[in-house]
């Protein structure tokens, strides 16, 4: 199946390490230019240059941090110096740290807002003019299996993951005009740093060793595994591509049957 992403331009934030850098490599593996950002000056160039090594795609990496306006203003403009449009937009973020939702104080739930839906809602007013005026694009935005069912300890993700998942649904139906599709990726356990140190976490706090808080997180997937980042990212891919070209609002799970909601 030809996906017709060849020549598209994709900005994938978060994309140093573990999924947004999966989905920046298969979207390079595609054929697509590709701009990733990351906090991390550093790792995002050694990503970037890995990723063109890789792929033989054209890939910049800017560091950004997208708690800021101007950071991400100008991670778009390097992106247009580069590569002269953005078609796809990945506006992926770490998670805050794992605790009840009444324990934490304002400073940790304005810089969760920050990080997990003001930089969505910035990413998108800087991708979506540029999208327009080249006939229309794609955003898929990663959220998280907590919009179906809350995580125990994740009070902070929960909540905004949950605002994330209600922007996506009306951002698909504000620019399905533009000919702009919006779509929403739920990650189950996908092998990546940030599940590792989740269930590390995890264990300290019930007081098990972290080998049985992973038995007891592989009990709850049917497929009795946790995923690799590159199943997510070639879902997302999918997603981006022509061949979803009549899916806009849609919710993907990717988490080998975790989620028990009926819809």
């Amino acid at each position: 199946m030809d996906l017709h992403l060849n020549g598209k331009v994709a900005m994938v934030s978060g994309a140093a390490q573990g999924l947004g850098y999966a989905v920046a490599r298969e979207l390079a593996a595609e054929g697509c230019k590709v701009s990733i950002s990351d906090l991390n000056e550093a790792a995002v160039r050694a990503a970037a240059e890995n990723l063109a090594s890789e792929t033989k795609a054209g890939v910049i990496g800017v560091a950004a941090d997208i708690r800021s306006a101007e950071a991400l203003e100008n991670w778009h403009r390097e992106t247009m110096r580069a590569f002269g449009g953005v078609d796809l937009l990945y506006p992926n973020a770490g998670g805050p740290p794992p605790g009840d939702a009444h324990a934490f104080d304002d400073a940790a739930w304005q810089n969760t807002f920050e990080l997990l839906l003001l930089s969505v809602v910035r990413m998108v007013r800087l991708a979506v003019p540029v999208m327009a005026e080249r006939g229309g694009g794609s955003i898929v935005i990663p959220t998280s299996s907590s919009i179906k069912q809350p995580i125990p300890n994740l009070g902070l993700s929960n909540v905004m993951r949950g605002s994330v998942a209600a922007l996506s649904k009306t951002l698909a139906n504000e620019l399905a005009s533009k000919k702009i599709r919006v779509n929403q990726i739920v990650p189950g356990r996908i092998a990546t740093e940030r599940i590792e140190q989740l269930d590390n976490a995890a264990s300290k706090r019930l007081g098990i060793p972290v080998e049985e808080q992973r038995r007891r997180q592989l009990a709850a997937i049917p497929f009795g595994r946790y995923g690799d980042p590159a199943e997510l990212a070639r879902a997302a891919v999918f997603l981006f591509s022509d061949a979803a070209s009549y899916i806009t609002g849609a919710t993907l799970q990717v988490d080998g049957g975790m989620i028990r909601s009926v819809v």
